[in-house]
């Protein structure tokens, strides 16, 4: 079932301002999309917001509100009275099994986030870079009429990639709210407290350790981009466009930090206005991937996610 932009449009406009608040990225960049891919991928980003926000917020229910939407998700048109979120989401994956699979391990992704997370190795930080981000770009794909099943590889590693940048500029936030998805075998098993300590100065050899944990992580995140620009040549060229700025620009969140000495316990980095706009004509570059055969996907990228039946064959 083709859903009409017109329909969408109709029922909230919440997705524009959430997406213009917390998407900056893709904010500057879906206005490359034409109308109806814009209007869809705003309201995906609106969904994946929503159930951010829930993971992320204070309230005590929040593991049950994220269990209830697993199951209003897996119910579909039999669920009522859905939120706006929610009921739009289901809408754009009418008939479309394989966006309810990665909703589901979305939700898994930030279902266990509400535990205390400490991740193990580099294994699970691409597991779990997957669930809250591979999958989004797997529900992107169709959305942005991908040519065939074969680019969905591409677009769960430019969702790992993003992540994987998350992750990396936000160490010293989330060990505030006790979190490390830095891999304890790179920061050797370092608490959030530990972590919140060096970044304080108190332990310059600490500081030290997550300064290279955060390198490490920001390299395999450059593989993860090589493969996802790549597989950009799948879309339609204005998506094409549309996508690479947002990951270009995404990107060099990462890169920044690194050229800046990756001086983590400073905050967040951020990319300017003037900066975005630079970066955005780096695209041209990615647009020459066109003139030649599809790339073919590096399944190595993939070794870890065998458990995630969602993503067999692709």
């Amino acid at each position: 079932m083709k859903i009409k932009p017109s329909g969408l449009k109709t029922q909230y406009s919440g997705p524009d301002q959430v997406l213009a608040q917390h998407g900056k990225s893709f904010y500057w960049a879906r206005f490359f999309l034409g109308k109806e891919s814009s209007q869809k991928a705003t309201h995906l980003y609106g969904f994946c917001r929503y159930l951010d926000d829930i993971a992320d917020g204070h309230e005590k229910d929040r593991l049950d509100k994220l269990l209830q939407i697993k199951n209003n998700i897996n119910l579909g048109s039999k669920s009522h009275n859905l939120p706006p979120q929610i009921d739009s989401f289901l809408k754009l994956n009418d008939g479309n099994r394989s966006g309810i699979s990665s909703a589901n391990d979305l939700l898994e992704g930030l279902i266990s986030d509400q535990n205390d997370i400490l991740i193990r190795d580099e294994g699970e930080l691409i597991q779990y870079s997957y669930q809250v981000a591979g999958t989004v770009g797997l529900m992107m794909a169709p959305i942005l009429d991908a040519k065939n099943n074969k680019s969905f590889s591409f677009a769960i590693d430019l969702g790992i990639a993003m992540q994987l940048t998350n992750i990396a500029r936000d160490v010293k936030e989330d060990a505030i709210y006790g979190r490390r998805y830095i891999p304890k075998t790179l920061c050797r098993a370092m608490t959030p407290d530990e972590i919140l300590i060096s970044a304080s100065g108190n332990d310059p050899q600490g500081r030290e350790i997550i300064k290279k944990s955060i390198n490490h992580i920001l390299t395999i995140a450059e593989e993860y981009y090589d493969s996802g620009l790549s597989g950009l040549a799948y879309l339609p060229i204005r998506n094409h466009i549309a996508i690479g700025i947002a990951a270009i620009i995404y990107r060099q969140i990462g890169r920044k930090l690194v050229k800046r000495g990756t001086r983590w316990w400073q905050g967040r980095q951020i990319v300017s206005i003037a900066e975005k706009f630079i970066y955005s004509f780096f695209i041209i570059i990615t647009l020459f991937s066109r003139l030649k055969s599809y790339p073919i996907h590096n399944k190595s990228l993939h070794i870890h996610l065998k458990r995630f039946q969602n993503i067999n064959g692709s």
